[in-house]
């Protein structure tokens, strides 16, 4: 048993750490609290950017609501809110190989502490009398905890990603997915790909992808407004020198220096989506943190053609498995905001088959014989089916843990897919 600290990155550990990247975007869609404090009082770094607390002056209702959304909430500093999992005695613990194993292979633990408001993860391993300890803090929490959360460190300017990351299903802790069972590793790099999908922003210390560097002040937890609707110190400074001089300079001129991403076209809201949305068969062009909302996604990322290509993982993909489906295919206007706002936190399931009965009567579907009316509340259920992820996978103790995702290529699937 070996508590590894080096940096030490393989391409398919990269490409591991990228499908991570996807699976803490899964654990964010929910509601939940945020430090907004924390959060808010980060001054923007990048030219031209005005930060969130300049858009609630003006936009407060749609600000309060967005606060709860699963972007917003798609990273957070550490906080007795963010962190989910538990840290009371006992609760606090995983163990991987059990104290004195028969066959005389070292123990190995995890634990998890909060002390003083600071949070960390601890690896113990080896003997009752020869213990070997690693501990860091957590720094970085990614995703609101509804599927789970996954943690990242500082070392220095150097961010990885913690070992042990908290499972929603029987609230506990679990090995970080990708992670080798029965290992204590702390050298897992974070890069600014996994960055650009997880915060408004933080600033790489280097052009390489690889590379794990970055200005550790310059960090915006969440995806905050700018991400979607562009730079907005141009915009702030019109529409707060018309409210102080009651000048005549209206909203139009003010509007026209900041991005309204429902007036793109088709294409370009969905390319907005797919930046993080579109899974990770894919080669950037582009360093990460440069892609301008309404622009063409192909100048910033070049398709790999794979595998997957023919038969999409459920998990991270939510932009190619919608384009293959025949109601986005045959219609003109349909994107990912004909279901989703945005703006809003994310609505029961149930409620999306709403969306369905704008175009399709529930009468005509062979199942509402059965059924009945009831079938109106269950479209999503037998066309977009949960379903789990095959690449995304913790083993913990060996016990398999896998993600779950809905499906959103719509289609009619067998029925032994339904639930």
């Amino acid at each position: 048993m070996r508590i590894s600290g080096s940096l030490n990155v393989t391409p398919q550990q990269r490409q591991a750490l990228l499908l991570l990247v996807a699976f803490t975007l899964g654990f964010v869609f929910t509601a939940g609290s945020i430090n907004r404090g924390a959060a808010q009082s980060m001054a923007p770094m990048r030219p031209g950017y005005a930060g969130d607390a300049s858009c609630s002056n003006c936009h407060r209702k749609e600000a309060l609501s967005y606060l709860h959304t699963a972007h917003r909430l798609t990273s957070q500093l550490p906080t007795l809110e963010s962190v989910r999992g538990s840290f009371a005695a006992g609760a606090n613990v995983l163990t991987i190989v059990a104290p004195n194993n028969a066959s005389g292979e070292p123990s190995l633990q995890f634990r998890m502490d909060h002390e003083a408001g600071h949070f960390y993860e601890t690896a113990i391993t080896g003997f009752d009398t020869q213990l070997e300890r690693q501990r860091e803090s957590i720094d970085i929490v990614t995703g609101s905890g509804k599927r789970g959360q996954t943690y990242l460190y500082w070392q220095g300017d150097q961010l990885f990603e913690l070992p042990v990351s908290y499972w929603a299903a029987g609230r506990r802790w679990i090995n970080s997915p990708g992670y080798d069972d029965g290992t204590a590793n702390f050298s897992r790099a974070i890069y600014p790909a996994c960055m650009e999908c997880h915060a408004s922003y933080l600033r790489p210390l280097s052009d390489a992808p690889d590379s794990n560097r970055f200005d550790r002040a310059s960090f915006e937890p969440g995806i905050g407004c700018e991400t979607c609707h562009g730079p907005g110190a141009k915009h702030v400074a019109l529409e707060t020198e018309h409210v102080a001089h009651r000048s005549k300079l209206g909203s139009e001129v003010a509007t026209a220096d900041i991005l309204n991403p429902a007036k793109f076209s088709r294409d370009r809201q969905i390319d907005l989506c797919a930046l993080c949305h579109h899974g990770i068969e894919r080669e950037p062009l582009a360093p990460a943190f440069s892609y301008v909302p309404g622009e063409p996604l192909s100048k910033y990322f070049r398709p790999i053609e794979t595998a997957a290509v023919e038969h999409p993982d459920v998990h991270g993909n939510q932009v190619g498995l919608l384009e293959r489906s025949r109601c986005f295919r045959e219609s003109s206007n349909m994107t990912c905001s004909t279901c989703h706002d945005t703006h809003a936190p994310e609505r029961t399931a149930a409620s999306y088959s709403e969306r369905c009965l704008s175009c399709h009567r529930w009468q005509a579907c062979p199942e509402s014989k059965h059924i009945g009316i009831g079938i109106k509340t269950r479209c999503i259920d037998c066309h977009m089916p949960i379903e789990p992820t095959k690449v995304i996978v913790s083993t913990t103790a060996g016990a398999e843990v896998h993600a779950t995702m809905r499906n959103h290529w719509i289609k009619v699937y067998p029925t032994s897919s339904r639930p």
